[in-house]
């Protein structure tokens, strides 16, 4: 039988920046390598431009509103706009493997710096019982997150996965985590609008700090290969 000739076997602790699918997976060959840093570009720009969007809206309709899982939210597209950027950098290089480690650190330290932040708002929230207003522009684009966000992070993942970079796969569960967080920020912000559930909305931003912590950790640790 034929070898597809996209791909090429390589010796082990090639591949991804750790080495962790070298002795699974085939490299891709050039052409198919080149293929696949031109789309994870791409996915990046897009992810960008998204975020971008997305983190005004969210972080102005959560100060109108003052809703702290809101706000949070739109920090997270901040933080991920940081590390869609941080990997942009590093594709941006002939050699891009050299920069993986530095990219992955950014997009740890990104997640970190989000979670402290919605951590100490969330309490102070809870412990003051700040109640949130109702934020109908807030649950149009939760709801409208949960749709797009799945799609980049999976195309992105496939592309990452198949190239042997880290950081991409990283930034790609960067993008998952938001649509996570737009489920969570969803039902935050409807129970809180329907049923009057205040502590609902600092509850949700603790969620998403809680996962924000996991996937710094996994990120600094370059966990997100395979």
């Amino acid at each position: 039988m034929t070898a597809d000739p996209r791909l090429e076997l390589t010796p082990t602790g090639t591949g991804c920046a750790d080495g962790c699918c070298a002795d699974e997976k085939p490299t891709p060959a050039p052409d198919r390598r080149r293929t696949l840093t031109r789309r994870v570009r791409l996915l990046v720009a897009a992810t960008i431009t998204y975020n971008v969007v997305e983190a005004v809206i969210a972080i102005s309709a959560g100060t109108i509103a003052s809703s702290t899982a809101l706000i949070g939210f739109g920090l997270d597209s901040v933080v991920e706009v940081a590390s869609a950027t941080a990997v942009a950098w590093q594709f941006s290089a002939k050699d891009h493997e050299s920069r993986e480690r530095v990219a992955l650190r950014v997009i740890a330290l990104s997640f970190f710096a989000l979670a402290l932040y919605v951590t100490v708002e969330s309490v102070r929230a809870l412990l003051g019982a700040q109640a949130a207003d109702h934020s109908t522009v807030g649950i149009a684009l939760a709801a409208v997150s949960l749709a797009v966000m799945p799609v980049l992070s999976a195309a992105q993942r496939k592309a990452g996965r198949e190239l042997g970079s880290t950081s991409a796969v990283a930034d790609s569960k960067q993008t998952l985590l938001c649509t996570y967080l737009s489920a969570v920020l969803l039902a935050g912000l409807l129970l809180n609008s329907t049923l009057g559930w205040w502590w609902a909305d600092p509850v949700a931003a603790l969620v998403i700090a809680a996962v924000a912590v996991k996937e710094g950790r996994e990120a600094w640790r370059g966990n997100h290969c395979c």
